[in-house]
């Protein structure tokens, strides 16, 4: 008995609680952060970085994901081109920026009706023209940096049409030195029957007369004697070759004589005149090659000359739309002629309607 006198009471703990720490009227602080106050603060801080974000520079490759699905096409190279595009060693190359896209088009329909359009690259000027190609016809556009501006190529004779063009020798000299064949067309042109059939022999450079006077069918192949300028008058906007020296030779020339003669205010150059002279200083050393007027007419003879055109019906092969200035104007004489394709054959064009 005397044992348990000194024992403490048991407390039954499910009935008798530790007393609290706090008094009873104690209430807990609010963990609601959602207050006038905080919801202020957080505004201000998202307007902050909304202004903020946007003007930092962000690396390519710095997030571990790219959302644009066009980006790959920034890396693509000339030489990942040519070995995918090409068929049989051979490029059909043309080089656009997006305000010419319509007559891309037009000029496409053209090539695939004569089953050649899987040779073609773009040689884009561009961002926006190489995406929307490669979106619509993947792999067929590439872009040689830099990037011209858009809207700077636009005008004949204006500096931006001069660097526009004057980058063209350089596009071609680099896929001579890749091995291949190459075609260049303007895309002011419409095919109406297969040119390859014209580029007989084994010659180093083909090109097309650029004067609209009527030379007879059986015509020398030979450069023509120059002009009044003292150089022949060929156009640069349709030319084969072949990947040998003396073609290279002749691209080299180009460029230098376009670093010679530059564009300026006073003198606006253009990309024609220096592959003229090219033309005629390489002439004893390379093998060039007249293709016939019949088959590749300047504009200023096709549109102009309505008794030639009958006296040579079916014998037309490209029609260049040069000899006039300014988009409107050209459209409105293809229509005229029935050589605006994208009209009611878009579906024709590997890229669609545009």
């Amino acid at each position: 008995m005397s044992s348990l006198r000194h024992q403490r009471p048991v407390q039954n703990v499910l009935s008798a609680p530790y007393p609290s720490r706090f008094p009873q009227n104690y209430q807990k602080p609010s963990t609601n952060f959602l207050t006038r106050t905080n919801l202020i603060i957080l505004f201000t801080l998202l307007i902050i970085l909304g202004v903020l974000i946007p003007c930092i520079p962000v690396p390519e490759g710095f997030l571990m994901f790219n959302s644009n699905p066009n980006s790959k096409w920034r890396d693509y190279t000339l030489s990942d081109a040519a070995a995918r595009v090409a068929k049989n060693n051979t490029l059909i190359v043309c080089a656009v920026s997006e305000a010419y896209l319509p007559f891309l088009n037009n000029w496409l329909i053209s090539v695939a009706r004569q089953k050649q359009h899987e040779k073609v690259l773009v040689i884009a000027e561009d961002y926006a023209t190489l995406y929307k190609v490669n979106d619509r016809w993947p792999g067929h556009a590439i872009l040689v940096p830099p990037a011209l501006e858009a809207a700077a190529a636009h005008k004949f004779g204006s500096q931006g049409f001069f660097n526009f063009t004057a980058r063209r020798p350089r596009h071609l000299l680099k896929i001579l030195e890749l091995g291949y064949n190459v075609m260049y067309n303007d895309v002011d042109m419409v095919w109406l029957a297969d040119p390859f059939p014209y580029l007989q022999g084994e010659h180093d450079v083909y090109f097309m007369d650029d004067m609209a006077f009527v030379k007879p069918l059986n015509h020398s192949h030979s450069l023509p004697t120059p002009g009044k300028k003292g150089r022949p008058y060929i156009c640069s906007c349709m030319i084969y070759m072949r990947p040998t020296n003396g073609a290279k030779l002749v691209m080299k020339k180009w460029i230098e004589e376009l670093q010679d003669q530059p564009w300026s205010k006073a003198k606006k150059a253009n990309d024609q005149p220096g592959f003229n002279w090219a033309l005629m200083k390489t002439a004893g050393q390379v093998d060039l090659y007249l293709l016939p007027q019949a088959a590749f007419p300047t504009g200023g003879l096709y549109f102009r000359n309505k008794t030639w055109v009958k006296e040579t019906k079916g014998m037309h092969v490209i029609i260049h739309n040069n000899y006039i200035v300014g988009f409107e104007k050209k459209i409105k004489r293809f229509r005229d002629y029935g050589l605006w394709l994208v009209d009611d054959h878009a579906s024709e064009s590997p890229l669609g309607t545009l």
